[in-house]
This record gives structure tokens, sequence and C-alpha cells, in this order.
């Protein structure tokens, strides 16, 4: 049987095979757009995070309240709406890589789920703005709720927006990473920079959100602070459209996900095969065949060793290749690298867990506290933007002082690793969520006592 004598092919016939096959998979071709002068393109895609950033932010910040003070909605259901929102917020990246990747690229992709953002945006701001898409104002204790149609609008304005987003935040940093020039020190260094950059723009819109923005939606009018966050979408996209001629542009070269697929396809089709002793057996192909998404070859492995199978050559691989059946070393060890970052990403699950609660019981909280600071009364959702501002500046910090130092005296070209910043993070939310149970207690005493202590509570 051939499943049998899969791993004893000759070797002449199989180094035949193996350096002369081409992987059939479509390249990355990098098309530049007119002038691809490195200074002009990362500062678009900058100016694009920081006002997407400004404007979604004037949405999702305040939106506790916006539910409970305009539309009516009890806690439990403003919980149960914004969680699913939030969810299917993170859902939609996912799905905008997987599209970008396999069929439109970066920048089709922005531009596309830009419009879906405008038009969300839209939807949200007359939902605010127009009288007959939204509940009338209390009358003293009596507060009707939202129609069927009224929530209609809203949620659908809200659901365009999670799309929308989804599309640009999975697309924006690829795109900027593509204006950089891997095969140039100079730009990898530069590289580097703009990743820290990037999330302090990010940031930086939405501390100028949380504090403008929010106060103007509470004590002006909703529908203005909303009209504020769509010319912001607006801007960014247009500034992004005239910023088109200064783009490094690369082709789709096929997703990941779809490796992921291959290899385990072609390794359960091949599961009674005995995975060879030599490494030299299993298909693999020369650097100047690879798809040029990859930019080199991986070594093999030996952890878990049942995925080599789908790299192990039968004689029917030999006539033509097909990317469900064979798999090069370096396809299967691209996967093996997703398994081995699994534990990180569970724990990246639990810390989304917690960092959730700043946008729903964290402002429910402060709602009940004490928000009067002398003639001023601070927003509740406006806490945030110590949160924010408290990120950005260590962003600075860690760029201009502790990567400075680590890089002289760990002789590592890029300070600190991301596991060691992501382990800081986790222990970071451990203490914050203690601290925030301590305040909890605090405050449920001095309610108790009749006393409401102040949000300022809140800011450790």
């Amino acid at each position: 049987m051939e499943e049998q004598v899969g791993h004893h092919v000759g070797l002449m016939d199989h180094q035949s095979l193996l350096h002369g096959i081409r992987n059939t998979q479509e390249g990355l071709d990098v098309k530049q757009s007119g002038n691809t002068e490195i200074k002009r393109g990362p500062s678009i895609i900058l100016g694009f995070v920081f006002l997407e950033s400004l404007g979604v932010c004037g949405i999702s910040t305040n939106l506790v309240i916006y539910l409970s003070s305009i539309l009516h909605e009890t806690n439990a259901s403003i919980a149960m709406n914004i969680t699913t929102w939030t969810g299917t917020s993170y859902f939609t990246p996912f799905l905008g890589a997987l599209i970008a990747d396999s069929y439109s690229g970066s920048y089709k992709m922005i531009l596309f789920s830009s419009l879906l953002y405008l038009i969300g945006m839209g939807t949200i701001t007359l939902s605010a703005s127009i009288p007959y898409f939204k509940p009338p104002s209390c009358a003293g204790n009596l507060c009707p709720p939202a129609n069927n149609v009224e929530k209609l609008i809203f949620y659908s304005g809200l659901y365009l927006i999670a799309f929308g987003s989804g599309g640009v935040k999975s697309s924006l940093l690829p795109l900027g990473a593509d204006q950089f020039d891997e095969d140039n020190p100079m730009e990898v260094q530069k590289k580097g920079s703009f990743f820290n950059y990037f999330y302090f723009c990010m940031n930086a819109g939405a501390l100028a959100s949380s504090t403008v923005i929010v106060w103007i939606e509470q004590n002006i009018d909703w529908g203005i602070g909303y009209g504020i966050s769509t010319l912001c979408i607006f801007l960014a996209f247009t500034c992004f459209l005239i910023g088109t001629s200064t783009f490094r542009l690369r082709e789709p070269g096929g997703s990941p996900l779809k490796n992921v697929f291959q290899v385990l396809v072609a390794s359960f089709q091949k599961r009674k095969l005995r995975v060879p002793s030599e490494n030299r057996f299993l298909y693999e192909v020369e650097d100047n065949n690879l798809n040029p998404r990859r930019t080199h070859r991986l070594d093999h492995t030996d952890e878990f060793r049942c995925l080599d199978k789908a790299a192990i050559v039968l004689n029917s691989d030999m006539k033509e290749v097909d990317s469900w059946s064979l798999c090069t070393v370096t396809q299967v060890e691209e996967f093996k690298a997703l398994l081995r970052l699994l534990p990180i990403w569970v724990a990246g699950i639990i810390y989304s867990v917690s960092y959730a609660q700043m946008y729903t019981t964290f402002v429910e909280q402060g709602k009940a506290m004490e928000t009067g600071l002398g003639s001023f009364s601070i927003p509740p959702a406006s806490l945030y933007a110590f949160e924010v501002l408290t990120v950005m500046l260590w962003v600075l910090f860690y760029d201009t002082v502790i990567a400075t130092i680590a890089r002289r005296y760990l002789g590592d070209g890029h300070g600190l690793t991301q596991l060691q910043r992501m382990g800081i993070g986790h222990l970071s939310i451990i203490i914050a969520i203690a601290t925030a149970a301590i305040v909890e207690m605090k405050r449920k005493e001095s309610v108790n006592k009749g006393e409401p202590i102040s949000i300022l509570w809140q800011l450790p």
C-alpha cells in the first residue's frame, strides 16, 4: 500500500521533487503607488489611528450612560448589550484579517470598512439627534423604554461600527508595517518605534474623546457629540484617500488560517504513516521557491510530531503537488508556532474579561458615587481618560528610557521582550482588579452610612 511506503520514496526522486516543485500559492507582489517616501506613509496612518480612536471612543466610552439615560435600559440589559457588542467588535478583526489576507489586501479592506464605519456613525448620530428615533425624556420616575424601531435604528448603526472597526483595526497595523523595508536596518529600527507610536496615537485619540467629547455629550447634546465623532471618521477616511499615492501596497498572499487547515487536513490523511526518522525525507522547497509571504524557511522541531505527517511525500505527490495533501516543513512549523502561542492567547482572554469592566461595571459604579468636584461635575466615563493618560506616558517612557537602557545593558536591540512586557501587564491588571474590589467595598459601606464617596476613589 502507498501509505506504508510513503516515506521510502527514493532519495534521488525525492530530492528532485523537493527542489523542483514550486509552491503554487500566490505571492505578495509589492506595488508602489507613486512616491513611497517612508516619512509620509506611516505619518498618514498614525493620523488615521488618532482620528479613528477619537471617533469610536466618543461612542463606546459613554455608551453605558446613553443606554441608561436616553434609551432607558436596565443595568442588566445594558451589561448584556454592551458585552455582546464588544465581543462582536473583538471578533470582526478576525474576519477582516481573513478577507484581507486572502482576497482584498489591507488597503482595500480599510477603504471598504471605513465606508461601513461612516454609515454606522451617521446612523448613530441621526438616532441621537432626531426626536422621532429615540424615546421621550423621563417624566419624574416614569422613563418610557425605547420601542423596537428606535432600538433597531440605534443598534444597526452600532453593529455597522463594529464591523467597520474590525476591518480597519485588522488591516491598519499590517499596512503600517508594510511601509518599512525589512532588508534596511534603519527602517527596521524605525518600524519598532512605529508600533509604539501607533499605540500612543490610539490612546491619544481615546484621551481626547473621553474628556472633551464625553463632556459635550453629557452637558451639551448627545447629537453634537456623536456628530463630532462622525466627523473624525470622515476626516480619517479623507486623509487616507489623499495619502494613497504614498503607500507601499502588497497584494494578498493567502491567509495563515488556510495554512492551518491545510496542515490539519494533510496530516489527517496521512495519520497511519510513520514519521521518517530523518528530516531530509520531509517535503521542503528552496528559499527562492518559497511563497514570498514567507521570508525564509523554518527549521524542523521535534514537538507535535504528528503534524509532521503533512510533509511526508507519497508516490502520488510526485506527479503534482496538492497543498491540501502535502505541506512544506515551513508550513508545519508555522502551525506549531501558533500552537505554542495558545497559552498566551488563553491568558489574553482572562485579561480582556477583566479589562472589559472599564466600559460597564466601572461606569455604573461611578454613577453611584459623588461626581461633584466643586462646581464641576465629572462625567463617570471620563475617568477612563486617566487610564489612557497613564498608558500614553508609559509608552513614551518605555520607548525613550527603558528600551534605551535595555539595549545598552542587555545587548537586546528591542529592549524588553514581548513576553516580559505582557507579564508586567498581567501583573498590573491583578493589582488593579484587587484595588477595584476594595473601592467597591468602601463604596457599599459609604452607601449604608448615607455618605457617598467621591468618584476620585476610582483613580487608583
